[in-house]
């Protein structure tokens, strides 16, 4: 019995197993992992995602009284290759990074690149001004500025906390 024996959710293919040679861990395992992909594939395995992008861009959002802030890690990237696009209350990020690096000297010679594309779908928590939006690339910080919309700001209500 090898080690991956032991371990029941080593990747394997669906096709190549059939259920019936499978335990019930490793069903429960395939089960979990297709109701991920089938209900949210922007939280599908690690395994997936490598089929389609080479890296997930870290994405902090907060939030004031007047306004949403997003802040996006994209380092080795330059302004032109990220797309950013508002569609059906959720935050669109897209962009591919290409990196290549070159030295040359006696005895010595090094290259490297780094590519890799990256999707991000951000859902928001109220409606956005979308005509105020503004996006600020830096130092491989992408800074997404999204004021509120009058609607949102009007919904908010101040919640009393009773101490007894």
């Amino acid at each position: 019995m090898g080690l991956n024996d032991l371990v029941p959710f080593r990747h394997r293919r669906r096709g190549a197993t059939k259920s019936a040679a499978l335990s019930p861990f490793e069903q429960m395992h395939e089960e979990m992992d297709r109701m991920f992909e089938d209900f949210l594939p922007q939280f599908s395995t690690a395994r997936d995602l490598d089929k389609h992008f080479d890296f997930l861009a870290s994405v902090d959002l907060s939030e004031t009284d007047d306004a949403l802030e997003l802040k996006a890690d994209l380092p080795g990237m330059e302004d032109g290759d990220i797309d950013v696009t508002l569609q059906d209350g959720a935050l669109l990020i897209s962009g591919e990074r290409k990196h290549e690096s070159e030295k040359k000297r006696k005895n010595y010679y090094r290259a490297e690149r780094a590519y890799g594309a990256f999707r991000r779908a951000i859902p928001l928590p109220c409606e956005v001004d979308e005509d105020g939006i503004e996006a600020r690339f830096k130092k491989g910080v992408l800074t997404i500025h999204m004021p509120k919309s009058p609607a949102a700001k009007e919904n908010q209500r101040k919640i009393e906390i009773n101490a007894s």
